[in-house]
């Protein structure tokens, strides 16, 4: 297949910058605990400074993968798939979720809500960054919000998101892994005084798994 006729399919989210592919245990949020199939998609110009995987930020660096080896692979795991990236919504996932929808698996996603939101979702964790805001729409249809904390003043952006989501919403504060030691004891003591907040950890990185 020539590189035009790939760069088309990929527009057209038939084919997506696959980084990687794997069945673990969710580690973070709502989910924490559940055996879930992770689909890794490349490609994000969030730029976060601390973001622990800036080698999913350049999409030419990950090969386009047809969405039906991604659907294959992950139905033979799980019941319960979850896309994250990089940042998934760079790219059009309706033909990736339908496809998923297709085998009766339920269909998560974790994004910074900054670009348009696509496909069809069971489940939409929104980690919003300062660095590119979520789009509006999003707010209304967020599951979970979770803000990763870095410093003190993340708890008043993360205020100010809490304020954009829908009453159903649930609320997560996040330490950022390489300052959680600094930053744990802020956020437990902040969600004690706010307890409409809970906390999330990175279990997954405690338990020495991917």
């Amino acid at each position: 297949m020539v590189l035009q006729d790939v760069m088309h399919l990929v527009d057209k989210g038939e084919m997506l910058p696959l980084m990687e592919e794997f069945y673990t245990i969710q580690g973070e949020g709502f989910h924490k605990g559940t055996a879930a199939y992770f689909v890794r998609i490349g490609g994000c110009d969030v730029g976060c400074h601390w973001c622990d995987v800036k080698e999913s930020w350049n999409a030419k660096t990950h090969p386009p993968t047809e969405i039906g080896s991604i659907v294959e692979n992950a139905s033979q795991y799980s019941d319960t798939i979850v896309v994250t990236g990089g940042e998934p919504l760079t790219w059009d996932m309706g033909p990736l979720t339908q496809a998923l929808k297709a085998k009766n698996l339920k269909i998560h996603i974790e994004t910074s809500g900054a670009y348009r939101l696509t496909g069809t979702w069971d489940w939409i964790c929104l980690s919003p960054k300062k660095n590119k805001l979520p789009q509006e729409e999003i707010y209304d249809k967020a599951h979970e919000l979770k803000v990763i904390v870095y410093n003190k003043h993340d708890l008043v952006f993360a205020e100010e998101q809490a304020k954009k989501v829908n009453e159903a919403c649930m609320l997560y504060l996040q330490p950022e892994w390489s300052v959680r030691e600094k930053v744990t004891p802020l956020i437990v003591e902040y969600v004690m005084q706010h307890p409409q907040w809970k906390v999330s950890l990175q279990t997954h990185k405690y338990l020495n798994i991917p």
